[in-house]
Parts: structure tokens; C-alpha cells; sequence
């Protein structure tokens, strides 16, 4: 049997990238500091912030919750709010949010819960319908999913008057990410994309994201070695997402060259430093007053179609 670097007991976890054996007690608290070491370097919150986590019921967020809850209580006292947005998608939905919700109850957490449906008339299955199928529609539901998301995790947040959203993006996320707007060509979302917390309009809230230095793979064993129930059901929609071509050409990479989403992580990290985002170029949206880059805001673009 195999010893634990740190601690000689029976090794559970191997990490390709480092070539350490760890054991469960030194595996999960090595995830917990490379999240405190994270949320160090990058200056994410300061002591007694308002935390939005945005909390969807999977492993990531669940994790995310489970470690600020931990660290907040520890040494930021800070307090947490709990941001579910049910996109509206069949059964899927209905098991995140009830995962949220158990959450929420464990931990003594405000939940806060709002929905497409609520903020712009229409849930994501209903989007998707009239959108079209297949080759008939335009964009992946990924696509349609993520504006509308991103746009009603801001508002809820606003609304709650948190100083910053925490999201789940763990470093898997971060890579695809990064590769996937180079891809295509967009500068501007590459370099919006960076880890420190920017104030870049009044109506914008700063977001951070704590999981960016640990691989998914470590947050479904942080999950499992933790007990941490979560939905572990894929959406109906990932099957269209471009990011799965992407996901399928980073995991192929890595397993030959382990230590490569690192590598392109700490590539992006040093030229985010030295690219500045342009706050005059950020606009109030024609239609609903949301911050954007356009005369209209992408949400408003896409739903106006229907």
C-alpha cells in the first residue's frame, strides 16, 4: 500500500500534475488551502464581505459553499448568501433546487431564489423551443443559458446588496474557458475573464471564483471523501455545448502532459496583469438598463427574437 506524502498513512489520492500521494484527511486539506491560497493571492474578499454564492445544487457549488462556509467561519467572518437561479429546465432544475435548499437549511444560510421565469417571462426549455431544434437553431442552449444566467445572477446579487458573487468555476472551467473565447475570437470576454475582482460599472457586481486552481476531478473526490450530496445528473443540454469538444482536447492533452490547464492558467494569469478593460466602453442596455458592451444587452438581443 502506497504512503501519504505529508502524513505516511495509506495513500487514497494520486495527483499527476504534482506527483503526490495523499491520503483523505491531507487530500481534502489541501483542496481547502489551495482554495484559502486562491482567495489570497488574487485579493478576493476581505473580512466581513457580503458573499453571494451562486449555489446551482452540483458537486462544484456545493463544494464552494461547504469550504467558504468553513473558511468564512474561521477567519473572514464574512456572511453568506445562498443565489439558486432555476433556469427552468424540466426535472433538472427541480433537483438542483432541491439540493440548494437542503443546503441552505444545513449550513443556516439565506437562500435567495429567483428564476428565469420570473425575471424574463420565460423558462430555458420554453427559450429553446421556440428557438428551434437542431440545425434550425441558431446557438447551442448553452449559449442562450449563459447570458441569461449571468445576467440574472448580477441583478439577484444587486438586489442583495452583496459585495461580491462567488462562483463554482473550478480549474477545468477556467482552461475551457480560456481556449474556447480564443477559438473564437473574443477579446473581449478573454479579457474579462480575469481572476481579480473588478468594479468595472456601478450596476455590475464583482465576482470571484475561489475553485479556478483545482481540477474537477479533485472537486468530485472533495464531494465524495466529504459526503456532500449533491445533483450528480448531467443537464439534458450539455450534449450541444461547444465546451464539450473543448472539455474532450484539454482532458486528452493533460492525460499525456500532466500540469497542462495549469500551464495555460498561469499563461493567461500573467497577460490578464498587463491588459486593462476599458470602463468607458461599458453601456446601459436600451431596453432593461443592465450594463453592456452593445446599444442592447445580449439577453434583451437573443429574447426579443421570440
Amino acid at each position: 500500500m502506497t504512503s501519504c506524502k505529508k502524513c505516511s498513512k495509506n495513500a487514497v489520492v494520486f495527483l499527476p500534475y504534482s506527483g503526490e500521494k495523499l491520503c483523505r484527511k491531507c487530500f481534502l486539506n489541501s483542496v481547502e488551502k489551495r482554495v484559502q491560497k486562491a482567495i489570497s493571492r488574487y485579493k478576493m474578499l476581505k473580512i466581513s464581505d457580503r458573499i453571494g454564492v451562486a449555489l446551482s445544487g452540483g458537486k462544484d457549488s456545493v463544494v464552494l459553499l461547504n469550504i467558504l462556509h468553513k473558511i468564512e467561519s474561521k477567519f473572514l467572518r464574512s456572511k453568506l448568501f445562498i443565489i439558486h437561479i432555476d433556469e427552468g429546465i424540466s426535472k433538472y432544475s427541480i433537483n438542483n433546487q432541491k439540493m440548494a435548499k437542503k443546503h441552505a437549511s444545513e449550513l443556516d444560510i439565506t437562500f435567495i431564489q429567483t428564476s428565469y421565469k420570473k425575471i424574463y417571462g420565460k423558462t430555458l426549455d420554453e427559450v429553446i423551443k421556440k428557438a428551434g431544434e437542431g440545425e434550425n437553431r441558431r446557438l447551442g442552449a448553452c449559449s442562450y443559458c449563459g447570458v441569461l444566467r449571468r445576467k440574472a445572477l448580477n441583478t439577484t446579487a444587486r438586489e442583495t446588496n452583496v459585495d461580491c458573487i462567488a462562483t463554482a468555476h473550478n480549474l477545468d472551467d477556467e482552461t475551457q474557458t480560456i481556449i474556447l473565447n480564443l477559438l473564437r475570437g473574443d477579446l473581449n470576454r478573454l479579457i474579462r475573464n480575469s481572476p481579480l475582482p473588478q468594479k468595472i460599472h456601478p450596476k455590475l457586481v464583482p465576482r470571484i471564483k475561489p475553485l479556478r486552481t483545482i481540477p474537477e476531478k479533485e472537486t468530485t473526490l472533495y464531494a465524495y471523501y466529504k459526503n456532500l450530496s449533491h445533483n450528480s445528473k448531467p443537464c439534458p443540454y450539455t450534449a450541444e455545448a461547444y465546451r464539450d469538444d473543448v472539455r474532450f482536447f484539454l482532458n486528452q492533452i493533460e492525460s499525456k502532459r500532466p500540469g497542462t490547464k495549469y500551464n495555460i492558467l498561469n499563461l493567461y494569469d500573467k497577460l490578464s496583469t498587463k491588459i486593462t478593460i476599458n470602463q468607458n466602453s461599458i453601456q446601459e442596455c436600451i431596453i432593461c438598463g443592465e450594463p453592456s458592451v452593445e446599444e442592447k444587452c445580449k439577453a434583451c438581443q437573443l429574447l426579443e427574437k421570440f
